[in-house]
């Protein structure tokens, strides 16, 4: 609406609206001419193709793998082992604080074997045997890059399309444009392997931003009760609960007829959402229901409630009940020293859950509509930070190019797309930057990334900002 001032509209009058707002009726008639939508300007609208996927798991390795050690096999590294990272290779590249004041820069090779594996050839490090094991059904890219180097701003760029605090994350977006396919549960579940060290992992990261609130992210915890709150406190049963929430629903519609406020009908519907939820969570958190063999895939830790290997076990019974994004988180890859045991400790906790759920998700018939995504915020350096000896060394922060997987959804399976330079520092060929990971995140799900918009202080925002393309070769 056109105001001279930033006053709140809540609660206006129409006679107030007509004497305050700038040029008055004159100006309502002249934005209808010039554009009869603009009072849509909060309803989705970038639904423009038949989607390839109807829901997203997002693996999120927090931290930055070492895409070296684990999946940009790099023999001319081991073969400079310990010589002095060339000029000519970084360039012009900004280091961290952590390693840009050592005196020297040793380029440090993968102590790790590495072998090719399946149809494909997909070069895989001993570290991943179970990944291996399905290299024909995912797509590799090994030329992602992002601007962002330090922890904070990688997260925060990928989860939200920026590195500033305050955005819509990608789940909330997914969850205002697509909605739930299941009105028992939310449309956006995160979560968070427990017991894990590494960089803070906070609630903005799946926060709404300036989207409606009830597009955030819920997280669901381990233990017996996986959403704070779900269960009634001592006295109070269920019909005592329903009457409360009908009164106070009577209540805050009395607030709706005065005020208008949208924030109000989304604190209904949030309360509504929970107290269905208190019925569909437990269900879909007891494992009772599924087979030794089908647990026993995901690994030893399956049967422990907020391990990695439970939480991808959880992702594909939220996947099936019609949670449409799915987003776990995993600490711990921040390796910059202490990487050998680091990044076996991490590859273990990882390696078999995050297979067994695309190997599951495929059983269950589910893989063709559901885009499964592994990825960090940024990759590690070929130089080693800090003493480099026979058998100890650690790796920075990389944001020049590092690997992340991708399978089902409607994604070309056993395929790698981009490539790397000898020492794994730069890209060569077909880079791909975070906006265009999200734009193609959203392409599979039926949206144009460029028309789901919403607007916020006087402009549109969207995910991808004003960037990002689909990454058209590695669509089925």
């Amino acid at each position: 609406m056109k105001c001279t001032g930033f006053e709140s509209p809540l609660g206006t009058s129409r006679r107030r609206l007509l004497q305050q707002f700038g040029m008055g009726l004159g100006s309502i008639a002249l934005a209808d001419l010039v554009n009869p939508n603009i009072s849509a300007a909060a309803t989705p609208s970038g639904i423009d193709h038949a989607p390839r996927a109807k829901r997203v798991i997002f693996l999120f390795q927090a931290g930055g793998p070492s895409q070296i050690d684990m999946f940009d096999h790099k023999p001319e590294l081991n073969a400079r082992h310990g010589s002095e990272l060339p000029d000519e290779i970084r360039g012009t590249q900004r280091l961290t604080g952590m390693s840009g004041n050592q005196a020297s820069l040793p380029l440090v090779g993968s102590p790790f074997k590495f072998q090719q594996y399946g149809e494909s050839g997909a070069t895989v490090s001993e570290l991943l045997p179970h990944t291996a094991a399905i290299a024909d059904e995912l797509c590799f890219i090994k030329s992602v890059h992002t601007e962002a180097i330090n922890h904070g701003p990688g997260v925060t760029f990928i989860q939200t399309g920026s590195q500033f605090p305050g955005r819509p994350s990608m789940g909330a977006w997914l969850s205002y444009g697509l909605g739930s396919d299941n009105e028992n549960l939310p449309a956006f579940v995160v979560l968070v392997t427990k017991n894990k060290n590494g960089q803070p992992l906070v609630s903005r990261l799946w926060g709404s931003g300036f989207l409606p609130a009830q597009h955030q992210g819920v997280r669901f915890r381990s233990g017996e009760d996986p959403v704070l709150y779900l269960n009634n406190p001592a006295g109070v049963d269920r019909a005592s609960r329903r009457a409360m929430l009908d009164t106070l629903r009577g209540l805050h519609e009395m607030q709706i007829a005065e005020t208008s406020d949208p924030a109000i009908e989304a604190r209904i519907a949030q309360h509504e959402l929970a107290f269905r939820m208190q019925a569909s969570v437990p269900e879909a958190t007891n494992f009772a229901d599924e087979s030794q063999q089908v647990i026993d895939s995901y690994g030893p830790d399956a049967k422990n409630p907020g391990t990695f290997a439970a939480n991808c076990l959880l992702a594909r019974r939220l996947a099936q009940r019609g949670v449409r994004f799915i987003q776990l988180y995993h600490q711990g890859w921040d390796q910059h020293g202490g990487l050998p045991g680091g990044i076996k400790r991490q590859c273990s906790e990882t390696d078999q859950p995050a297979a067994a759920l695309v190997q599951d998700l495929k059983r269950c018939g589910l893989l063709e509509d559901t885009l499964v995504v592994w990825a960090g915020e940024f990759g590690r350096t070929n130089y080693c930070q800090g003493k480099l000896t026979a058998t100890n060394f650690g790796r920075d922060h990389h944001p020049r190019c590092f690997t992340i997987w991708m399978a089902g959804g409607g994604i070309k399976p056993g395929i790698t797309h981009g490539q790397t330079d000898d020492f794994s520092y730069n890209v060569t060929e077909n880079p791909v930057h975070i906006h265009d990971l999200q734009a193609t995140i959203l392409h599979q799900l039926g949206i144009d990334h460029e028309r789901l918009t919403f607007r916020y202080q006087g402009r549109r925002f969207r995910l991808t900002d004003v960037h990002g393309h689909v990454i058209k070769p590695i669509l089925a």
